[in-house]
C-alpha cells in the first residue's frame, strides 16, 4: 500500500540530484514541476484561511459549541494555534480585517478561566511592539475587559495574564496610558502588590517602573497611594526578580524627589534600614550568588547614593564591582565576523587572481636596478629581500 502524504525521501533525492552541481542545469519538465509543487503545497498552511476558520469558531456561541462537543480545552488549543499565527505583525493586523479581533476580545469574558487567560495571552502577542494593533484594540474597547479581569477576576492566573496584556497594550501608547490612569489603574496596581503571587507582583512592579520612568509626574500619585512602603516591603522578598523590580521603582521615586528638593523618601528610616539589611544580605552571599545579584548590588548602591549623597558600603567592601565584571567583553567579532578588507590585509597572498596579482619587475641584463634613495630604504627593504628573480 502506498504511503499517505508526499514522498519526502523521493523529494530529497530529487532535490539533491538537481542541485549537487554534477549535472548541467536544465528546464524542469511539466511532470516534475507538478510533482514538486504538489509535494510542497501538501505541507503548506494557508494562514489567512486558517485564521478565518478560527474566527468562525470564535464567533459561534459558547452553548452551540458545547452542544457540538467542543470543550474548553479544544478552544484553548485553538487559541494556542492563533497565537502562533499572530506572532507575525502582518497577521496580527489582519486579524481585525477578517473579523477575528472582536470575538477574541469576547473570550476575555468567557465562563472558563483557562480561556480567559489564554485570550489575554493572544492579545499580548498581538499588541506587543505593534502600534497599529494597539490602536485597533483600543478602538474595540479591549482595555475594558482586560482591566476588569486584572482587578476582579477570582483566578490569579487570569489576573496576571490580563495585567501582562495591559502592559503590552499601553507601552509606548499615550492614549492607552491615559485611559489606564482614568480607569484608576494605579489603585489596581497597588492591590496587585499586596498579592501573595510572585509572578503577579513582578508584572505589577515592572509596569509601575515603566510608568514612573515615562511619566515622572506620576511619582506624586503613587506616593500618595502608599506605594513606597509596599515597595520597601517587596524589596526584601525572597524572589530576586521581585526585589530588583521593587528597588527600581524606589530608585525612580528617589530620583524624582531629588529633582524637586523633596527628600521625604531619603528621610524615611525604614528605607535606610531596608538598604542596610540588603547590604548585609549581599555581603553574606556565596560567590555564585554574588555574581547573579549584580543588578541588585548596583540598584542598592544607586538608591543609597541618591538618598544619602554618598556611596554605600558595598563599594568599600569591594562588592559593588566584582573582579572581572569591569573587564571588556571578549573580542569575538574580529575572529568570526572579520571584515573582508582586514582579512585580505592580514593574508594578501590568498588573492592570486591574474587581474589583481602584482607583476614582478623583469630581470635587467645590465645588472641589478639602482638602489632606492635612503628615504625609501626602510619601507622597501623587507619587500626587496623577499622578492626572488624569475628564472
Amino acid at each position: 500500500m502506498a504511503k499517505e502524504g508526499p514522498n519526502w525521501d523521493g523529494l530529497l533525492k530529487w532535490s539533491l540530484a538537481h542541485s549537487d552541481g554534477t549535472n548541467p542545469s536544465r528546464n524542469l519538465s511539466e511532470e516534475d514541476r507538478k510533482w514538486f509543487m504538489e509535494a510542497v503545497q501538501a505541507q503548506s498552511v494557508d494562514v489567512v484561511k486558517r485564521m478565518k476558520e478560527i474566527t468562525l469558531v470564535m464567533q459561534t456561541p459558547e452553548q452551540v459549541l458545547e452542544a457540538q462537543g467542543v470543550t474548553s480545552a479544544d478552544i484553548e488549543d485553538m487559541l494556542d494555534e492563533l497565537q502562533e499565527h499572530v506572532e507575525s505583525i502582518d497577521m496580527a493586523n489582519d486579524l481585525h480585517s477578517i473579523g477575528g479581533l472582536v470575538p477574541l476580545l469576547g473570550y476575555l469574558k468567557n465562563s472558563h478561566s483557562n480561556i480567559r487567560a489564554k485570550a489575554a495571552e493572544v492579545v499580548t502577542t498581538i499588541v506587543q511592539n505593534n502600534p497599529r494593533s494597539q490602536q485597533l484594540v483600543m478602538e474595540a474597547n479591549g482595555l475594558e475587559p482586560l482591566l476588569s479581569n486584572f482587578t476582579s477576576d477570582p483566578d490569579v492566573t487570569v489576573r496576571t495574564k490580563a495585567l501582562g496584556a495591559i502592559s503590552s497594550l499601553i507601552r509606548h501608547n499615550k492614549p492607552g496610558v491615559t485611559a489606564f490612569r482614568l480607569a484608576n489603574g494605579y489603585a489596581a496596581l497597588r492591590d496587585a502588590l499586596g498579592s501573595e503571587n510572585v509572578r503577579f507582583q513582578r508584572k505589577a512592579l515592572n509596569l509601575i517602573h515603566y510608568l514612573l520612568h515615562e511619566n515622572a509626574s506620576d511619582c506624586n500619585v503613587v506616593s500618595e497611594l502608599g506605594f513606597p512602603r509596599m515597595m520597601m516591603h517587596l524589596a526584601s522578598s525572597e524572589d530576586a526578580e521581585v526585589r530588583e523590580a521593587a528597588l527600581k521603582g524606589l530608585l525612580e521615586l528617589a530620583r524624582e524627589e531629588t529633582k524637586g528638593a523633596d527628600g521625604s523618601l531619603g528621610e524615611d528610616e525604614k528605607l535606610k534600614q531596608l538598604l542596610q539589611e540588603r547590604i548585609n544580605g549581599i555581603s553574606s552571599m556565596s560567590p555564585d550568588d554574588l555574581g547573579a545579584a549584580r543588578e541588585e548590588r548596583q540598584l542598592v548602591d544607586s538608591l543609597w547614593n541618591t538618598c544619602y549623597n554618598e556611596p554605600s558600603s558595598l563599594k568599600e567592601k569591594g562588592l559593588l564591582v566584582l573582579p572581572g565584571e569591569d573587564a571588556p567583553p571578549p573580542d569575538v567579532a574580529s575572529k568570526h565576523f572579520e571584515p573582508p578588507l582586514r582579512a585580505w590585509a592580514a593574508n594578501p597572498s590568498t588573492d592570486k587572481s591574474p587581474s589583481s596579482e602584482k607583476k614582478e619587475a623583469p630581470l635587467l641584463l645590465g645588472g641589478p636596478p639602482p638602489e632606492a634613495p635612503d628615504s625609501q630604504n626602510n619601507s622597501g627593504a623587507g619587500e626587496d629581500a623577499n622578492r626572488q628573480p624569475n628564472r
